[in-house]
């Protein structure tokens, strides 16, 4: 029995490590490829870099024009993130504590939302959208909630079932309106989810490319993914510079994970336990 136990857990040691090495192997070529020149990563695209080469680095800001794109990646992915968790709190929070036929009717209208694929709405989103001159970074903020709202409903309606609505009565014997027991009482005791929720679109957000794209392709409101397109020519593709850009754009994604790292782990045990 003991030597059965062992031979599983080598097995699932061996199973990790090649997971994790697959896992890793993208994160690997795209910083290893960031140092070469075109030339050298073409000839050995998985090796080290002979030397390392900053250049790259320093091309590809000036090309993405870094403090432009970045910044208004910054914004555009903060406040789409803060409204969609301001108004996904709210409304899970409505279905929850409200018990009707129609809470759960709207309830399941948000999770059927997850089934509806963006390229089905696509074509007619932007056109309708266009009549309104809505294709602009507001525009984009908005879609974005309507398209992030519902796994964030979903999410923060399963955390609220563990909210006893005792502690509601208790507040609203205490003399507190419906506004003060959300946000003094439910929504503290929502940390957790709403670190998932935020790091889930967050990476959503900043890494997308195709919305942006339909919304809002014009110079100086481009955001990361949309100038890095531009290393793809027609006749030329410089994967030397794009590879540094990659680097660069995935960079305040890791800085936000390991920041919050602790509030993910808590939300991850919070939800095993229950």
């Amino acid at each position: 029995m003991h030597a059965e136990k062992n031979t599983k857990k080598i097995w699932m040691i061996i199973v990790g490590c090649i997971l994790g090495v697959i896992w890793i192997s993208p994160f690997y070529l795209m910083l290893t490829n960031s140092f070469k020149t075109k030339k050298e990563l073409f000839s050995d695209t998985l090796g080290l870099p002979k030397h390392l080469n900053f250049d790259n680095y320093v091309n590809s800001a000036k090309d993405l024009n870094v403090v432009s794109t970045f910044m208004n990646s910054l914004v555009i992915t903060v406040v789409s993130v803060a409204i969609i968790i301001l108004f996904s709190s709210l409304a899970a929070y409505a279905i929850q504590r409200t018990k009707s036929k129609w809470s759960g009717f709207f309830y399941m209208l948000f999770v059927a939302a997850m089934l509806v694929p963006f390229q089905s709405v696509m074509i007619p989103l932007v056109s309708v959208f266009g009549r309104v001159n809505m294709l602009n970074r507001p525009g984009l903020v908005f879609m974005y909630l309507g398209f992030g709202a519902s796994m964030s409903v979903f999410l923060y309606n399963g955390a609220m079932k563990g909210i006893p609505q005792a502690l509601d009565e208790a507040a609203i014997i205490d003399g507190a309106s419906r506004w003060q027991i959300f946000t003094k009482v439910i929504f503290p005791m929502l940390q957790p989810t709403t670190v998932t929720v935020a790091l889930l679109n967050v990476m959503w957000i900043w890494n997308d490319y195709l919305l942006p794209s339909l919304v809002i392709n014009q110079p100086g409101s481009q955001t990361i993914p949309l100038t890095m397109f531009d290393f793809f020519g027609q006749f030329t593709k410089q994967w030397h510079l794009a590879m540094a850009g990659l680097t660069i754009a995935i960079i305040p994604v890791i800085i936000f994970y390991f920041v919050m790292q602790k509030q993910i782990i808590a939300g991850v045990s919070e939800g095993a336990v229950k």
